[in-house]
């Protein structure tokens, strides 16, 4: 039997996105699933200075281009200590290519240890935290 007057429209619906959760001494990562509702834990990376080569193997592994980034503040706004290099980081993906969104986020990994209790990659957890925050915003 032929369809030849069937058609359809045939489109890309994977939405996935990279979650960060930057830290000092590591970085949390998760990933989305391709809908863009769901962030799940991925990997606990040590921040040297191949971080962004490993994150950008990650998206790449992800298929995506799109990675929310925790922005770490203190409870009145104001920049804490590590702002500053979430924010160079930021634009270090930006400059290669990246489209890159800031989440506000406070104490994510004490509320993923909170929920979870200490693990070795309890970092990768903070990042879905903050990634599901970015995710369910977008779906409202």
């Amino acid at each position: 039997m032929a369809f030849s007057n069937f058609s359809y429209i045939q489109y890309n619906s994977r939405m996935r996105y990279l979650g960060i959760d930057y830290g000092s001494k590591r970085v949390g990562v998760a990933v989305s699933d391709e809908s863009a509702k769901f962030a799940l834990p991925l990997a606990v990376i040590a921040n040297t200075e191949n971080l962004l080569l490993e994150v950008e193997r990650l998206a790449k592994e992800n298929d995506t281009r799109k990675i929310v980034i925790g922005e770490s503040r203190k409870y009145d706004m104001s920049a804490n200590k590590i702002l500053p290099e979430i924010m160079d980081f930021k634009d270090r993906l930006d400059k290669r290519g990246y489209k890159t969104y800031l989440e506000l986020e406070f104490m994510t990994s004490e509320q993923a240890e909170r929920l979870q209790g200490k693990h070795d990659k309890i970092d990768a957890s903070a990042a879905a935290l903050i990634l599901q925050s970015f995710l369910d915003k977008q779906s409202s």
